[in-house]
């Protein structure tokens, strides 16, 4: 069973989809055929529905050059102390062990 909250978003996230097709001023036919899939798929994806494949949301963000929200859904969050000591650690704490040669 899917929550109210998340059925909200879907279909927000689906009509936003919708948006983005038609400011690209793209049919459904034509920007369904690009993905692969039907018509009535995309229609399916376009009101939230929950049982579309999330490769297929993929898809469609990449040829809306949107991948990258894709990519913010699971990236991974942080303080700010932890961004912190990830930074310390890409700093070099001492020089190499090399001896270094004179010319």
């Amino acid at each position: 069973m899917i929550s109210i909250e998340v059925e909200k978003y879907l279909a927000d996230l689906g009509s936003r989809l919708r948006q983005a097709r038609l400011k690209r001023n793209e049919a459904q036919a034509r920007f369904a055929a690009r993905l692969g899939i039907s018509i009535p798929t995309l229609r399916k994806m376009e009101k939230g529905d929950p049982s579309v494949r999330v490769g297929l949301w993929a898809e469609a963000l990449s040829m809306l050059d949107r991948i990258a929200d894709f990519e913010a859904l699971l990236k991974k969050r942080g303080t700010l102390f932890d961004r912190w000591e990830e930074k310390q650690r890409k700093i070099r704490k001492r020089a190499s062990k090399r001896k270094m040669t004179r010319d």
